[in-house]
């Protein structure tokens, strides 16, 4: 099954510096200065950031050549992603790179008026978040690529997985307009599965242990989002999970390689190289960013992990070990 895509005076938790250009040759020449703004430190994240580049540097924009590179990790402060962005506009940078929705959103208030273009990705609704219309145009000069989750067919898959499962459970942030959405569509879509969703919110890391003890005793399952606050606590809700043998369905590849039992999901090292060449093409004045359309995944790929369904006792369909895009046999945390 393929993916397709239609077309700095910080807090020291902060992690700042230069990727890859820290110890280049100074005497290099740098025709373009991008800074990236990250929510948090998680597999998908950082795949989006490194595909970011690769999508760039195929497009002739490379790192340590023509590219210098300030790098920005907020590790989930929206107040940091916010002083991230002004930071970026302060030194008039070319362009920022805004990686998920919170960053996003800080970035295109920082730039707003400054002329300098944000381009986004893992941002699940654009629409939502206020940086695009209904017709998919802009409201700025802010432009990129939306990790939406294919909530139908993950909700068919578990349904495959779990014949008698009756209720899917959800930990959300609150903040995060992008998780709030997402729950209102597998609301929307899970009755004609047959299940009930129990969502519950949290509005810090700290609060997901406790959110995640409540909730597995009130389902059959739970299923994660591309909530950056959740999936970076992702260990302690499998912890949690796995002690009621409560399957955790991932929403990408990352997170059922730490240990979620299956998910239709995405590749964010390609959506982030699909951001790196739209970027590619505002930096080389071929577009504006103000005139793109953000592009999204069309086609979902299942991701499986024989390992964490072993674990807990459940047996996956006999055709996954064919079908998975990708499957794994153990589980690795990073």
């Amino acid at each position: 099954m393929k993916k397709k895509f239609l077309a700095f005076a910080l807090s020291a938790v902060v992690t700042v510096g230069l990727l890859g250009g820290c110890g280049s040759d100074s005497s290099s020449k740098t025709d373009y200065k991008v800074g990236i703004s990250q929510f948090a430190v998680h597999g998908s994240l950082d795949n989006c950031r490194e595909g970011f580049l690769a999508g760039l540097a195929e497009e002739g924009i490379v790192e340590g050549e023509n590219l210098k590179i300030e790098y920005v990790n907020a590790q989930t402060d929206q107040g940091t992603a916010g002083l991230a962005a002004d930071n970026f506009v302060s030194k008039k940078v070319d362009m920022i790179c805004a990686i998920a929705t919170p960053c996003a959103m800080t970035a295109y208030n920082a730039a707003m008026d400054k002329n300098i273009p944000v381009i986004y990705t893992a941002v699940s609704d654009p629409v939502e978040a206020g940086l695009a219309g209904e017709d998919g145009l802009p409201v700025g000069n802010i432009t990129g690529t939306s990790d939406a989750l294919a909530v139908d067919e993950q909700l068919k898959m578990i349904r495959e997985i779990l014949p008698d499962a009756k209720t899917i459970g959800i930990i959300y942030t609150t903040s995060e307009a992008n998780s709030i959405s997402t729950i209102a569509q597998y609301k929307e879509r899970a009755g004609e599965y047959g299940f009930e969703i129990v969502d519950t919110g949290v509005t810090a890391i700290s609060e997901v242990a406790l959110a995640a003890a409540d909730i597995v005793g009130k389902v059959d399952c739970i299923t994660n989002l591309t909530d950056n606050t959740v999936v970076s606590a992702l260990q302690t809700v499998l912890e949690e999970a796995n002690k009621k043998n409560i399957p955790v369905f991932g929403s990408e590849v990352e997170q059922v390689k730490a240990g979620c039992v299956a998910s239709m999901g995405l590749e964010y090292f390609e959506l982030g190289k699909q951001t790196g060449r739209m970027a590619a093409k505002v930096l080389k004045g071929e577009a504006k960013a103000s005139e793109m359309k953000f592009e999204v995944i069309s086609e979902p790929s299942l991701y499986v992990n024989f390992a964490a369904a072993e674990k807990i006792g459940l047996t996956l369909p006999e055709n996954y070990k064919t079908d998975a895009y990708q499957s794994f046999d153990q589980i690795v945390v990073e």
